[in-house]
């Protein structure tokens, strides 16, 4: 038995661990793919039998003939297989994505297939999706059945009321869209938070469709348009500059804040840290942000430091300060525990320290406009 453990774990060094991206040293494997897994996706591949069977590295019997296999294919030789033409598009997940991500892309691999072949026709390579997906309503919080339409050559997207009407709700420009899951948020596991700017103003809408593939598949639609959108208006871009496609936000969260005499009472609102822009609401599921900050760089007289000032007023329950410092004034806020505090601080700072780009400078006169009047 030790030296089959030994075997085993001998070869997970020799074979690498690229089935779940970034993580830990797994623990698990698959004998039929001859894969290497993390304890989080072996679970994924127990819901798919008839493809992957599971085993424990170190609980499990494994038979010689299993050992070989492992030998013979592992993560490398798999990946060149069943990930040998992912479009520069598609959002490959890491072991800290949601349940539906994961899932989704562990079955375009192995159960369908999605990579093998080049030029394969997908639900999400067409330069248009057309479908219906459940979005929470603005005023009611109710969700309800909408269309919705994906253009890449109107490079929009829309969506209606009403299945049969010809005029859409909104229409919005690809390039000023976000999307991101946000399963614990919206209160569905296929959560997805799709954000746009609409007359200057961060839109919030909230959609989830009851079947994971179909809401994965969305999102990688958006994500080709998208991407199409870059190669036509940057030709000179190259195939790696996915960074302008879809990003998670850096950090959310509650903190309580006070107003820029910095006397009022702190008030409990929700945080939202997109890269620059740092947006609140009232309540996380609020269709439109109450205020927004631009965030700089410490080049340009931005620091985040631990702590409110010496002597600040105003009540506030919460007792772990950290303080934002820009060119213009402080803004200063609370969190609930030292753990959330330290977060925080630590979002602010990766930002802080990273160069702004052109794009930012210019963005920056708007986003000071705007937080004075929203603040």
């Amino acid at each position: 038995i030790a030296r089959e453990e030994e075997g085993v774990a001998a070869l997970v060094g020799r074979t690498g661990t690229q089935q779940c991206q970034r993580s830990r040293d797994p623990d698990w494997a698959s004998s039929t793919l001859g894969v290497f897994i993390c304890l989080s996706c072996s679970g994924i591949h127990r819901n798919i039998p008839s493809i992957s069977k599971v085993k424990s590295l170190k609980m499990d019997h494994w038979d010689d003939a299993q050992v070989q296999f492992l030998a013979k294919h592992g993560n490398a030789v798999t990946k060149a297989t069943y990930e040998a033409h992912i479009p520069i598009y598609y959002y490959q997940p890491t072991y800290n994505d949601c349940q539906v991500l994961r899932e989704q892309w562990i079955r375009a691999k192995y159960e369908r297939k999605e990579f093998t072949e080049p030029g394969k026709q997908l639900p999400y390579t067409d330069g248009v999706k057309e479908g219906i997906l459940w979005k929470r309503g603005r005023d009611n919080g109710q969700f309800l059945p909408r269309k919705f339409l994906l253009s890449e050559r109107e490079g929009c997207l829309k969506y209606f009321t009403k299945q049969d009407s010809k005029e859409p709700k909104i229409s919005v420009k690809i390039d000023v869209i976000n999307a991101t899951f946000q399963p614990a948020k919206i209160g569905n596991p296929n959560g997805l938070q799709i954000t746009y700017l609409k007359d200057n103003k961060t839109r919030n809408i909230f959609v989830y469709h009851k079947s994971g593939k179909e809401v994965v598949d969305w999102f990688n639609a958006i994500r080709s348009v998208q991407f199409h959108y870059l190669k036509v208006a940057f030709p000179i871009a190259s195939d790696n500059e996915v960074s302008r496609l879809t990003r998670n936000f850096l950090k959310e969260g509650y903190m309580e804040k006070t107003g820029p005499k910095q006397r009022e009472a702190f008030k409990k609102r929700w945080f939202t840290l997109d890269h620059r822009r740092l947006m609140y609401f009232k309540d996380p599921l609020d269709a439109f942000a109450k205020g927004e900050v631009f965030v700089g760089s410490s080049e340009n007289g931005y620091s985040v430091q631990k702590g409110l000032p010496a002597g600040t007023q105003g009540n506030f329950s919460w007792h772990y300060g950290l303080t934002i410092v820009t060119p213009d004034r402080e803004y200063l806020f609370t969190c609930e525990t030292e753990t959330d505090q330290l977060d925080w601080i630590a979002a602010f700072t990766s930002v802080i320290n990273q160069a702004m780009t052109p794009q930012e400078y210019a963005s920056k006169q708007f986003h000071y406009k705007k937080w004075l009047l929203c603040w």
